[in-house]
């Protein structure tokens, strides 16, 4: 197996329950990927060189992972931050992805496809993304958002550019690297520090070890 987008998400819904109490969105976005890539180690790593992309978000500037509490099991549910949690587990998976797997030949890139109105807003209300300027009052979208395929450029590029051989374990964005910004500086584009922690990285692998039961890309 050359190439693996991990592509599945949920976003922003209500508070939901999956497996053994865990919260919708990082389960989804997070651990579901987690437990595939182990799943497919061996397809990987015969490749002779493979990558693994994982789509990201701009939302993981909402929030770093809450380690104590990733569950919302000891404080309320909150949506956006449960989301920015999601994405940033997406980031920094394929921080320590790249890590593990580059001796084997198999690197791994994190990416933000920009905004695109799609199936993934089906939880918000059409108030909330007037609010946020996504839509007007007539349902158009801003013309700040990307079509599908152009969503699907960044995630293409990450998985196929010859630019990257020889790279891994980055944040990329609009077919490029992204910048490194500082948490409130933008909201739109580049990767917040948090994202890319090494040691944050490192600490959800074990996080998620535990919970799917599954490792991989053992030293």
């Amino acid at each position: 197996l050359h190439i693996l987008i991990n592509n599945a998400a949920v976003m922003a819904n209500p508070e939901t329950r999956v497996g053994p109490n865990w919260e919708s969105q990082f389960a989804t976005n997070h651990l579901g990927h987690f437990a595939l890539v182990a799943g497919l180690e061996p397809a990987l790593k015969s490749a002779n060189g493979a990558r693994v992309v994982s789509v990201s978000s701009t939302g993981h500037k909402l929030s770093p992972i809450v380690f104590d509490d990733i569950h919302f099991q000891n404080r309320p549910y909150q949506k956006w931050p449960a989301y920015g949690q999601a994405k940033t587990a997406n980031s920094l998976f394929a921080v320590e992805l790249d890590r593990r797997g580059q001796v084997h030949g198999v690197r791994a890139f994190a990416v933000h496809p920009g905004g695109i109105m799609t199936e993934l807003q089906r939880h918000l209300p059409k108030e909330e993304m007037i609010a946020f300027g996504w839509i007007d009052d007539t349902g158009k979208i801003h013309e700040r958002f990307k079509t599908v395929e152009q969503g699907a450029a960044t995630e293409t590029w990450a998985a196929t550019s010859p630019q990257l051989n020889g790279k891994g374990g980055l944040y990329c964005g609009d077919c490029d690297i992204a910048q490194l910004t500082q948490p409130g500086t933008s909201r739109t584009s580049g990767v917040d520090p948090h994202a890319v922690d090494a040691d944050a990285a490192k600490r959800l692998w074990q996080v998620s070890v535990e919970a799917t039961g599954r490792d991989m890309f053992q030293a």
